[in-house]
């Protein structure tokens, strides 16, 4: 009895079995996307012989809310168990901050076992900042946790090569966890790679091709090898199998060399050995967060504060790094903190908006919005101001969290910080609009439009800046736009830009860099160009930078004379206020580096400051 028990084992370890994987859905309201993927889940539904489906991303175009509601409800017409994934569309322009996928599917990874094979699944980020992939840090320490050299298969959207940030900890990680084989999407395409011994493959796209055919890939698993048909439904019903890759799959041997900072031989860009060219620049500190941090700091006298992902506010000492205090609250945080009057302040994506005692971090008030707060608050004149997710920005008492004014009419969701003086709140959303409020009663003074049409050009991750009446933003058309901040009109726009913007000390000079290789400046009050576009002969200076390819959108800062220029990569640039000339480099990370706090001490400047991966750092520059 016992040996018929094990020999059944065996039998079904060995058996071959077959299971359907499908990617980048892209699923939007009224778009073709939704009828390709019940064409495939038809298909899935008639066929015989598969054991399950597994989802590798982008299942959305936009991370709505509604759009994943409306996936989940046709996801649950697939017959078979599935298992999903996100992709960078469901996370970067995610309205709830990532909740709403979490909440819907139950789980931001998965583990999943079946005829021998341990099946890994996990998001691939950014988390909700535009750059490059980043596996989140919660990810990392689940895939470091995992119990090691169990044969096993990793499915992420992105590919795990350079196109992702971290990939060479995941890699070092897949490999002591068994992983002998990788799935994954982004680029809707079959696709053969190899990540460092590590035999991959990439998916089509479940959207239907040049030719009106829309599909998916099955894969058949033996215990020790796999191969991978493409399932093609042409537009006539008509469904044929084409495969296209198979591979023996032995156990892989880590043989990277890594060097003391742990990056492999094949890291392409900037490695922190450039740090030693500048010596200028020292880290007092640094330590590093079991989270990401997607957010910066709020700071006040020896005190700093920052939030993180996984839901955190944390208080620090700023001389030597040490955490004072740390409060856990429901819903993920990407919302930059404020200090004002004792006063930390911040948006949650549970749907509130906290006011905590700065020295203890005990809540004071809580104001609830309808949907996640994702946006960074400003406090002026004893108000604070915040966009949320629901439509609605909002004006609160900061003593009491009372609500001031409310104006409903926003269209997308508001990520941003917006400006705020005595006479406007000016902030973009992600439904493609600029908007100008009245400060003191929330009044509709204008709105600007994105030129051009989709969402995704929308002015809503910069942070605008004001200065010689004219309200600035860079907009990711790659256009740095001037407006007429009373009316709205918009007087110029300038090549080059993204998300990124800033403002000088004393307010006259404006500050951009674009997506290759270059920044530039240019006087706030430079003459309107007669035709709308200001060229280069009228800027004070356009020049290479160093960052090549370079895609962050955290606000430039400048501070006694030195641009601060935080990239997408953990690199900070310090170029020169007069002519843009370099002045150092100093790499921090592999992480986008969020908003910076720069002061001086004397004759220093000390520069705080943090990476999506979780790094935390104090600079000082002599």
């Amino acid at each position: 009895m016992i040996l018929s028990s094990i020999l059944a084992l065996l039998l079904a370890v060995s058996a071959p079995f077959r299971f359907a994987f499908i990617t980048d859905t892209h699923l939007s309201p009224g778009s073709h996307a939704f009828e390709d993927l019940r064409t495939c889940i038809r298909d899935i539904n008639s066929s015989e012989g598969l054991d399950f489906v597994i989802l590798g991303g982008d299942i959305t175009d936009f991370g709505s809310d509604e759009e994943i509601y409306a996936a989940k409800a046709l996801l649950d017409s697939i017959s078979l168990p599935y298992k999903v994934v996100a992709g960078n569309h469901d996370a970067k322009w995610s309205e709830s901050g990532c909740n709403t996928f979490r909440s819907v599917f139950g789980y931001e990874q998965f583990e999943l076992n079946h005829g021998g094979w341990r099946f890994l699944g996990c998001n691939c980020g950014p988390d909700m900042r535009m750059a490059p992939a980043l596996l989140p840090r919660e990810s990392m320490e689940w895939l470091e946790s995992l119990e090691p050299d169990i044969p096993s298969i990793f499915i992420n959207h992105y590919p795990q090569d350079t196109s992702v940030l971290n990939y060479f900890d995941v890699t070092r990680a897949l490999k002591k966890a068994g992983v002998r084989f990788e799935i994954g999407g982004h680029w809707h395409q079959n696709r053969v790679l190899d990540y460092d011994g590590i035999p991959a493959v990439l998916g089509r796209s479940s959207l239907a091709d040049k030719q009106g055919c829309t599909g998916y890939n099955i894969f058949t698993m033996w215990a020790d090898s796999v191969s991978v048909s493409e399932r093609r439904i042409h537009p006539d019903g008509r469904a044929e199998d084409l495969q296209w890759y198979s591979a023996a799959l032995p156990e892989v041997v880590d043989t990277v060399s890594y060097d003391a900072h742990g990056l492999p031989a094949s890291y392409p860009w900037l490695r922190y050995e450039v740090n030693d060219s500048y010596p200028q620049v020292r880290e007092k500190w640094k330590f590093q967060d079991h989270s990401n941090v997607v957010a910066g700091f709020a700071r006040k006298g020896r005190r700093a504060w920052y939030t993180t992902a996984s839901g955190s506010v944390r208080c620090i000492r700023i001389r030597d790094g040490k955490i004072l205090w740390s409060k856990q609250f429901p819903g993920k945080i990407f919302s930059t903190p404020t200090y004002s009057r004792g006063r930390i302040v911040f948006g949650c994506t549970d749907g509130s908006i906290y006011a905590l005692r700065a020295r203890s971090g005990r809540t004071l008030w809580s104001a609830r919005a309808g949907r996640s707060v994702l946006a960074s608050p400003v406090v002026h004149d004893g108000m604070v101001f915040a966009g949320a997710s629901d439509g609605v920005f909002r004006a609160l008492d900061l003593r009491t969290g009372a609500i001031v004014w409310e104006y409903y009419e926003v269209e997308g969701f508001v990520e941003c910080r917006p400006w705020v003086d005595d006479s406007q709140v000016v902030f973009g959303s992600w439904g493609g609009g600029l908007y100008s409020l009245d400060t003191r009663t929330g009044a509709l003074q204008w709105m600007w439009q994105r030129p051009r049409g989709s969402r995704m050009y929308s002015p809503a991750a910069v942070w605008p800046v004001k200065a010689a009446g004219r309200i600035f933003i860079a907009v990711p058309d790659r256009r740095v736009y001037a407006l007429d901040a009373r009316t709205g009109e918009q007087l110029f726009w300038v090549d080059g830009g993204r998300e990124a913007i800033g403002l000088s000390e004393d307010g006259g000079t404006v500050l951009a860099k674009t997506m290759f290789n270059t920044s530039y400046a240019f006087r706030a009050d430079v003459e309107c160009p007669a035709d709308g576009h200001l060229p280069d002969s009228a800027l004070l200076w356009r020049v290479p930078n160093g960052t090549h390819y370079e895609i962050g959108p955290t606000s430039l800062v400048e501070k006694g004379g030195t641009v601060f220029t935080p990239t997408d990569k953990g690199n900070i640039f310090a170029l020169s206020l007069e002519d843009g000339r370099l002045q150092w480099i100093h790499k921090l990370s592999v992480g986008l580096v969020n908003p910076l706090e720069v002061w001086k001490c004397g004759r220093r400047t000390m520069i705080l400051a943090s990476t999506m991966d979780g790094t935390v750092a104090l600079m000082q520059v002599d």
